[in-house]
């Protein structure tokens, strides 16, 4: 899959589109694979606990998905997610951000599959995976 968008492209394009979501991600790299994409961890991610929370895990498989979709396909604001299932394997660090390895398994005419393993920022065990699948809006 060729990149259509690269890092720069795609921080403007979430910023435009997505102000108040695009200062909390952060696009590390780009590659022919996917993207790799942080959430940059405050206190209002956190719940009890001090762990981060389920739906800010959510937000990131989410946002990372959709970045790497555009990576490919280009500016279309109107891909929306259509189903996601996450798996939680333990606590995420807290005082960390957490980072999302995206991989689209599948890019189609009408719908993108993508797997992400999400892990705290220098940590090696995976804290969550999530299979995420977006619709793409017709030409």
């Amino acid at each position: 899959m060729q990149i259509v968008m690269d890092k720069g492209s795609l921080e403007a394009f979430l910023i435009e589109h997505f102000p108040q979501v695009g200062p909390e991600f952060a696009i590390d790299a780009v590659t022919e694979d996917g993207i790799r994409v942080r959430l940059l961890t405050d206190d209002k991610h956190l719940r009890p606990g001090g762990t981060i929370s389920g739906p800010s895990m959510f937000a990131l498989a989410d946002v990372g998905v959709y970045l790497a979709i555009l990576s490919r396909i280009g500016p279309k604001a109107l891909a929306v997610t259509t189903n996601c299932s996450i798996d939680f394997m333990r606590k995420p660090e807290a005082g960390k951000d957490l980072v999302a390895d995206v991989r689209l398994l599948k890019l189609g005419r009408v719908l993108a599959v993508g797997d992400v393993l999400m892990r705290s920022d220098g940590a090696g065990a995976p804290v969550a995976r999530a299979s995420m699948t977006y619709s793409i809006p017709p030409k």
